[in-house]
């Protein structure tokens, strides 16, 4: 998985990763003549007083160490560059991804899960790819070209590398095969402790108000402890690992030296050789030890790209049209026939067998107990889902097969709980037509019962909106939220419950200022308040996702019982009369 997901994102940069292979190439062959150079310095220089000699291979030797240093900052330069790269390259693909998921795919995966996919997941790929340019390259030139130069140095000395290197080998196989497992739960419980993290910075009115706050501290306890308990056991091996390796690094050194004395006092080595064959024995394993880390890295990595992978391989289930279509006519006219719609897994549909048609310049609307499918119905129309079976019907267009431009241009909706972005007041009413004028916003914040509570602001529509609207209280965040719809000016208006914070002067207020200012749109509110939808032209009641009544409201006090049964919950006979 991590190498396809390499292979995929780093093809791109193929001219980057050629420098980096072939300055990092040039710079270990200059490390390793250093040592070949040092020896012959001793044995032709030193031991036979070659002043000048001396002289002319450490010159000689301050070439090719300038030489190893500049290909080195190439090589760096390069190699930092491609990550970086591809660190963007993969948020930004995830970002995207993301961006075409429905709400299905969003709440399978989770948000805290997302947002650690695109930051933490990410960063390690770019760490390792990083530390594979700078590091791992080098590692196995500088491991075989070391072996080649020891064995022309002394081939009976180097042979201590057939007990070195399988011993340093067998370390690193068992500490990677150990650590992977642990670095997938790592992951899965940094996944947790966002999550407990981003539910009580969320809920912290709810936790203050509820008097949970030892309880949310015992919580975020446990997912800290969890985290720390496996990354606790990493680190053990981590800690037995290097100690280990150093051991045998040094053990191999006394090794040569204490053979390798014994050969030059027999006459069958020089003393340049010793130390030419103990600096290629150091740099071979300190190859095999820069090995070993990137091998350590590379389980954390593998899990993070299986993750990443999962996000980019997931079909959204709401897929824009192959051939998308514009409708003739911009009437704003709206059509659902024989809709049905199922969440995946669930045993019973939430909407079965909805038909109706909502016309411009008539306001339907849609009631009904909780959890009878209003909000589910409403968001069928924009297509934050797909409706399982039937037809959902914009100006004679069905919404799978329209422009998703054209579509959003078409619909305008107000959610149930309506969201604001971090800005100002101005950024957040022009979200979604950003050539909007001043006036249009004063405008719409008028219609909306806004207007006054704006102008009270010290910096008016460049007042600062915090992230969620969370400087605001409720009801004015709705009604900035309706604003920000009425400057989009859609053909259709969906409100859905957007009037439930609202005072019932205000309610009235608004509604009577949409009926004058949206005559020539539909508009289709979802609402539990009888008083908001009692004047509809239409009237549409649903109970267990089935239309069971559709009228006006005088015509459904006579005819459907569960439409005056919620009337009645709510007023009294007089006044629904």
């Amino acid at each position: 998985m991590l190498l396809r997901l390499l292979r995929v994102q780093l093809r791109p940069y193929g001219k980057e990763i050629t420098l980096v292979v072939l300055f990092q190439f040039v710079q270990t062959l200059a490390t390793l003549y250093l040592p070949t150079l040092n020896a012959d310095i001793i044995d032709d220089g030193v031991v036979k007083g070659d002043t000048a000699y001396i002289m002319r291979v450490g010159l000689v030797m301050l070439g090719v160490t300038l030489v190893q240093v500049v290909c080195s900052v190439v090589a760096v330069y390069y190699g930092a560059r491609t990550s970086m790269a591809l660190g963007r390259d993969l948020r930004a693909a995830i970002f995207h991804r993301v961006q075409d998921f429905s709400v299905q795919e969003v709440n399978k995966f989770g948000a805290p899960s997302l947002i650690t996919r695109t930051t933490n997941d990410v960063q390690q790929i770019q760490l390792l790819v990083l530390m594979t340019f700078t590091m791992m390259v080098a590692a196995p030139i500088m491991c075989v070209g070391g072996i080649v130069l020891a064995l022309n140095q002394d081939v009976t000395l180097s042979s201590l590398l057939l007990v070195a290197l399988p011993v340093m080998i067998v370390i690193v196989a068992l500490v990677v095969a150990r650590m992977r497992p642990l670095f997938r739960t790592m992951q899965e419980r940094i996944d947790r402790i966002n999550q407990v993290l981003r539910e009580q910075i969320t809920g912290i009115r709810v936790i203050r108000a509820f008097v949970r706050d030892t309880h949310e501290h015992e919580r975020f306890g446990v997912a800290n402890d969890e985290l720390t308990d496996v990354s606790l056991r990493v680190g053990r091996l981590m800690a037995l690992m290097f100690p280990t390796v150093m051991l045998v690094v040094n053990l191999s050194s006394v090794a040569v030296v204490w053979f390798g004395g014994h050969r030059i006092a027999g006459g069958d080595m020089e003393v340049g050789a010793l130390t030419a064959v103990i600096s290629y024995l150091m740099q071979i394993l300190m190859s095999v030890m820069m090995a070993m880390f990137m091998f350590m890295m590379i389980p954390r990595a593998e899990v993070c790209a299986e993750r990443i992978e999962e996000v980019l391989d997931t079909e959204p289930t709401v897929r824009p049209p192959a051939a998308p279509v514009t409708p003739e006519r911009h009437l704003g006219e709206l059509e659902l026939r024989s809709v049905d719609f199922r969440y995946p897994g669930a045993e019973e549909p939430v909407l079965s067998g909805v038909s109706f048609t909502a016309r411009p310049g008539r306001t339907t609307a849609i009631i009904g107990s909780t959890g009878s499918g209003k909000t589910t119905l409403l968001n069928l129309i924009p297509r934050l889902f797909d409706a399982s079976a039937g037809e959902v019907l914009v100006d004679g267009v069905d919404v799978r097969e329209l422009d998703p431009a054209a579509l959003s241009r078409a619909v305008g909706l107000v959610p149930q709980t309506p969201y604001l972005f971090s800005g100002t007041v101005a950024s957040n009413l022009r979200y979604g037509r950003p050539d909007a004028t001043d006036e249009e916003l004063w405008r719409a914040l008028e219609v909306a019962q806004a207007r006054d509570f704006v102008e009270a602001m010290p910096c008016g529509l460049e007042e600062p909106i915090s992230q969620g609207g969370t400087n605001v209280s409720g009801g004015q965040r709705q009604r900035l939220a309706i604003a920000r719809t009425l400057v989009h000016r859609p053909e259709i208006y969906l409100f859905d419950d957007s009037f439930s914070a609202l005072d019932y002067a205000t309610d009235a207020r608004l509604r009577a200022a949409l009926t004058e200012e949206i005559t020539d749109a539909t508009l289709v509110i979802v609402a539990q308040r009888v008083s908001t939808i009692r004047d509809a032209d239409r009237i549409l009641v649903l109970d267990d996702g089935r239309l069971v009544g559709t009228g006006t409201h005088a015509e459904l006090m006579d005819d459907c019982p569960t439409y005056r049964e919620i009337v009645l919950s709510q007023l009294t006979e007089q006044e629904a009369a």
